[in-house]
């Protein structure tokens, strides 16, 4: 037998992968697992150069993210406070918290669901 198929006699296990995210009527990108980490690390620090940095993106690239989801839900994700003496910051609106803790939740559930179902499905059949 070759040694291709030998190895295949006791395959490693498969697991599913699921990715979700929220799309407006035209198809865009409202917000997803990338704006929610971005959203996160905003929180964590107080900042989007921060936020940009700790990602490894640019300032502007994580600002065009932000300025879209405003655009396409028509609401405020960011209290900005400019910067001085005390320099800047920026923090989440009441409305952003809750779409990112709803987001948390939404991704648990599929990620949990999607397994529950793959083992439903396929356990023991490939």
């Amino acid at each position: 037998m070759p040694e291709n198929i030998k190895s295949m006699e006791n395959p490693k296990p498969l697991v599913i992968r699921s990715k979700i995210w929220i799309e407006d009527d035209s198809g865009k990108v409202v917000f997803g697992l990338g704006r929610f980490k971005i959203f996160e690390a905003i929180q964590r620090s107080g900042s989007i150069q921060a936020a940009a940095k700790e990602l490894k993106m640019s300032y502007r690239a994580v600002w065009g993210r932000i300025k879209a989801t405003e655009e396409r839900i028509g609401r405020q994700m960011l209290i900005r406070n400019v910067g001085g003496a005390s320099g800047g910051g920026s923090r989440l609106t009441p409305f952003a918290q809750m779409l990112v803790e709803q987001f948390q939740q939404l991704h648990k559930n599929i990620l949990t669901q999607s397994d529950d179902l793959f083992e439903k499905k396929f356990r023991n059949k490939i």
